[in-house]
């Protein structure tokens, strides 16, 4: 006989529960894995840390308060003040889970922004905030190119992004009449305008004309406009260049490389670097947020995280702390093509070195080879990125690498960022973020597919794909159909709570679905797919299946059908001819 195996322990436990994502406390599990949601603490709505990952800074932007912050230029320095803001109380309104002195004291700490040009406010800005205590947020790229758009266009593509969630939108057009442009963005937009300025600074001239006065005068130009927060390479340093010599890929920053070359050609610091001080007194007047730029960021897998990287991430702690003390709010940006696994230490880093400031992403991208799918391959490291601790993601489209977007590739670049946002937010714990979803799986268990649609995030899509197989809103779909609908099934046992919960239930079991919109027949057209009948002719003949037990009349016959499918079909599968 075989010698017996010991017993073996099939005993577990759960580890610590941070918050749960659901107001209700509805299903059944457990809660969010993240640890708990301190607002106040730097490890807020922070994933557990993996060994050997770096701790948490004890500097905030409070300890470069100053005499100076009694002018209430900006919201640090108000919110060093101990002072709500009217732009602080809106945005609890945005963020139900925190409270106006919450956002203060974050603000305060610097460890969220609240980007809001006071020249903006004069126009549609609605204010938001960002920071790891509040919603992940998503940004848009777009902007006119030499070869591509141009102002009109460009305005649609914002109001485009706005509609599909883009909680920010960078202006980063190269081609055109850039003023114009940018002016017709900021007075349209309800969401605040980030620019990277030295794309204008160099319209006109050669890189190595850029001087001190041109740079200022063109960041007093679009602060002047309204721009809520500059995109600013000060953290690449000579010193730093000598590690991109053996990248694949080398400098993949546009403000990076064109600074790079300014310091090669002058044999000089980085002009940005060295008026620091200068441009942070012009930011400060109109309250624009930095982002700190990332110029020496990855641009493939083999690049990421590496010396020249990390060198410009400690500068950009230094430019933090010299903002902080100039009262500029401050926010830092992050590396775009990341293997999985460095993901976490990434987001662990910056949040020491830059000492909690926000961080704001570009994905990261996890696999260079799939261009055409970019969004994809980005919004997972994203995902992984929110979850670890930046609080903006930087939406990637599919024609990233590729050329410019158009209207749809905004809204798939968006779509697939919202997935990304949310899903950190509910992985995070934070309260009330998995409410929408809790309320769509009742009624998706009540079968009940118009509220299904109308709590999903794209309900034309969602119903588009729902009618091109099944026209009917029945207690059923077109993947499982009538007698191998699991959820129906579901229904039926007395132990399942979702399924009969009163609130959720359709007003009839079958009723006529309202009709594909024209948006909806458009998504179908792209598709290339036959219309339900088409289908329905070309499988069925015109008539609909015998396998289907309520089209059998004879009620035991309509037993073996639920039992042997392939039997309807005419196929023999064993000798008694079931």
């Amino acid at each position: 006989m075989p010698a017996s195996r010991p017993a073996m322990d099939r005993s577990y436990s759960l580890p610590p529960i941070g918050d749960n994502p659901s107001s209700d406390r509805q299903g059944t599990t457990p809660g969010s894995f993240a640890l708990p949601g301190r607002v106040g603490d730097p490890r807020t709505f922070s994933s557990p840390d993996t060994p050997g990952m770096p701790g948490v800074s004890g500097i905030t932007a409070m300890d470069f308060a100053r005499a100076e912050d009694r002018q209430c230029k900006t919201q640090l320095e108000e919110a060093r003040r101990g002072i709500i803001s009217p732009e602080m109380k809106r945005v609890a309104l945005r963020e139900p889970h925190l409270s106006p002195d919450q956002i203060r004291a974050e603000i305060a700490a610097g460890r969220m922004i609240l980007p809001a040009n006071k020249m903006h406010l004069k126009f549609k800005l609605e204010p938001m905030c960002i920071g790891r205590a509040s919603l992940t947020k998503i940004n848009a790229n777009m902007g006119a190119s030499p070869v591509s758009s141009g102002t009109d266009e460009e305005v649609e593509k914002l109001k485009w992004a706005e509609r599909w969630g883009a909680d920010t939108v960078m202006d980063l057009s190269t081609g055109g009449d850039l003023n114009a442009c940018r002016q017709a963005i900021i007075q349209n937009s309800t969401v605040p305008i980030g620019t990277v300025p030295i794309y204008s600074m160099i319209i006109g001239r050669s890189i190595e004309d850029l001087s001190y006065d041109i740079i200022l005068s063109e960041l007093e130009n679009q602060a002047k406009q309204g721009v809520d927060y500059f995109t600013i390479h000060a953290g690449v340093l000579r010193e730093h260049l000598p590690y991109v010599k053996k990248r694949l890929i080398g400098i993949v920053s546009r403000g990076g490389s064109l600074l790079a070359k300014w310091m090669l050609i002058h044999n000089k610091q980085n002009p940005m670097y060295e008026i620091f001080e200068d441009i942070c007194d012009i930011m400060r007047q109109y309250d624009v947020s930095f982002s700190l730029g990332d110029g020496l960021r990855p641009g493939g897998l083999a690049d990421a995280t590496d010396e020249a990287q990390l060198r410009e991430l400690a500068t950009l702690g230094e430019l933090t702390e010299r903002a902080w003390a100039k009262g500029v709010q401050v926010m830092v940006e992050g590396p775009g093509h990341v293997p999985f696994d460095q993901i976490e230490y990434n987001m662990k880093l910056q949040r020491k070195l830059c000492h909690g400031a926000p961080f704001y992403v570009l994905g990261p991208l996890v696999t260079d080879i799939f261009p055409g799918y970019d969004h994809i391959t980005s919004c997972i490291g994203a995902t992984a990125a929110g979850f670890h601790g930046a609080s903006m993601l930087c939406y990637v489209t599919p024609k990233e690498h590729l050329g410019l977007p158009k209207k749809d590739d905004v809204k798939q670049g968006c779509v697939a960022y919202k997935i990304a946002a949310h899903a950190a937010d509910v992985a995070l714990g934070i309260p009330g973020s998995r409410d929408r979803d809790d309320e769509l799986t009742k009624a998706r268990a009540a079968l009940n597919w118009q509220r299904h649609f109308d709590l999903s995030f794209d309900p034309e899509l969602a119903r588009a794909y729902h009618d091109e197989d099944l026209e009917v809103d029945t207690d059923f779909c077109a993947m499982c159909g009538h007698d191998w609908c699991s959820v129906r099934i579901s229904k039926e046992i007395s132990e399942f709570f979702s399924g009969k919960d009163e609130a959720s239930q359709p007003d009839k079991k079958a009723a006529h679905s309202p009709g594909v919109s024209p948006a909806g027949a458009e998504m179908l057209k792209q598709r290339g797919n036959l219309t339900p009948q088409q289908i329905m002719d070309l499988a069925h003949k015109g008539k609909k299946a015998a396998c289907h037990s309520d089209n059998v009349k004879d009620a035991e016959t309509a037993k073996l059908v639920q039992v042997n499918t392939l039997k309807a079909h005419g196929v023999v599968v064993n000798e008694a001819g079931l």
